[in-house]
């Protein structure tokens, strides 16, 4: 069934008047029409059943027929990503959200290969890709910042997986065997890699946890999707 992320806060009987956009989505893409039902969220109010009331040119309205999900609690895994290349980036943020973070934070590095993210796009990518993949939040894509910056924030609650292309750390599902299930950041760097002093200061940082991502060098985008999984295997919802 067609799911829609919507602004408007959502209680039974309501009826919303759909952006433009979704609303010719809904009706000329998809070739819905009144009577048709759809699904909503707004990662507030769980997921509900809405009814097609109205499908014209100019508007197309729903009711809330009923509750068909509860809002779970907000997760805690934080992606720390170091700014790439718009399609690799655009990539990245895709995956990440069907891979369930919480939250998506551009950093800055020594070595970062881009200067700018439109975070609009992103934000888009990041609402068609929890629409997809049946998630009742959209993750919050925060705009680049420097890494130094970034860190003093504690994303993940100061629990940090720093993934260090230098080779001489442990693999990530050893690394994180023994570690109690929480709030988590994951950091990634640039093409091409940490800086020295980078990874010297993000060692010496209490709460951060370098790993390996195995004998290959993988581009930053892989790197970010294969450490997502890992640690969703090891601590997250794939446990289940």
């Amino acid at each position: 069934m067609i799911r829609l992320h919507v602004d408007d806060d959502l209680s039974g009987g309501q009826t919303l008047l759909l952006a433009s956009e979704q609303g010719r989505y809904l009706v000329q893409v998809m070739r819905r029409a009144p009577g048709d039902e759809v699904l909503v969220f707004n990662g507030r109010d769980g997921e509900w059943l809405a009814r097609i009331d109205a499908a014209g040119k100019r508007e197309v309205r729903i009711s809330l027929v009923r509750r068909t999900r509860t809002q779970p609690p907000p997760g805690g895994l934080v992606l720390l990503m170091a700014l790439v290349k718009r399609t690799p980036l655009e990539t990245t943020v895709a995956k990440a959200v069907e891979l369930g973070v919480s939250e998506i934070r551009l950093v800055t590095t020594g070595r970062t290969n881009a200067d700018h993210a439109r975070i609009d796009r992103l934000s888009a990518i990041a609402v068609e890709a929890a629409e997809q993949t049946g998630r009742l939040d959209v993750p919050a894509i925060r705009p680049p910042e420097p890494l130094e910056r970034v860190l003093e924030a504690r994303p993940g609650g100061g629990r940090l997986v720093f993934c260090d292309e230098a080779g001489d750390a442990p693999p990530l599902p050893a690394a994180l065997g023994g570690m109690a299930p929480g709030p988590l950041g994951l950091l990634v760097g640039p093409e091409g890699g940490f800086t020295p002093a980078e990874r010297s200061a993000l060692r010496s940082r209490d709460g951060t946890i370098p790993v390996s991502l195995g004998p290959r060098i993988l581009r930053a985008d892989t790197a970010a999707l294969a450490a997502l999984a890992l640690v969703q295997a090891v601590l997250g919802d794939w446990r289940a």
